[in-house]
């Protein structure tokens, strides 16, 4: 039996095998006829438009169904979209969401960590106290470093304690200047009254 007999022995067969299910069914002959039509037509307007046509129609019929009315990032910019590519943004994005501190792998927590120093540091009233604050900070890199538990590299760089204290006292002048200078333009100079300027001789 040649390719092309077999293939005709199988549609006839499976067509008999629609129609025994047609008579299972209970459809008529002309209902049946009607179903095979319909089923045409379809296969027909399939054949008619290629795949990009026909995900356009089922976009915009969703959207006519108002499908995309009430989606998360409606009009919002997508979080994380146009930045570098971060091997620990699943860690990073599961920290966010359920709002966990304290916990995580060394490398994030320290990188977490270093992001939010300046400001620690800011806060601090004493040399001693910015000293104590990066050596704790520079020894919990280095240790995170020598251990070989797995997990994100440890990327997160020590810091330079004179550096930094050099940058605390600068910044702890600044201020202080600056908190001066708005003191004497808030405050109004007080003239003595006449007979004291006559007294001293001013």
């Amino acid at each position: 039996m040649d390719s092309g007999s077999g293939g005709a022995l199988r549609r006839r067969v499976e067509r008999a095998a629609e129609l025994r299910a047609l008579r299972v069914s209970g459809l008529t002959l002309q209902e049946e006829q009607e179903l095979a039509a319909a089923e045409e037509k379809e296969r027909d307007l399939r054949a008619r438009f290629d795949e990009a046509t026909r995900a356009e129609y089922l976009i915009r019929d969703a959207m006519a169904q108002g499908k995309f009315d009430h989606l998360k990032y409606a009009g919002k910019p997508i979080p994380g979209l146009g930045e570098t590519y971060d091997p620990d943004w699943w860690v990073k994005g599961l920290m966010q969401r359920e709002n966990i501190t304290g916990m995580g792998p060394k490398a994030i927590l320290l990188r977490t960590e270093d992001a939010g120093l300046d400001a620690r540091i800011g806060e601090l009233h004493s040399e001693k106290q910015v000293r104590e604050l990066l050596e704790d900070f520079n020894a919990r890199v280095v240790d995170a470093r020598r251990q070989l538990q797995g997990g994100p590299p440890v990327v997160t760089e020590t810091r330079d304690i004179e550096a930094e204290v050099r940058r605390w006292v600068e910044r702890r002048a600044a201020l202080a200047a600056a908190v001066a200078e708005q003191e004497t333009q808030q405050t109004p100079e007080i003239r003595r009254p006449w007979w004291r300027r006559i007294w001293s001789g001013s």
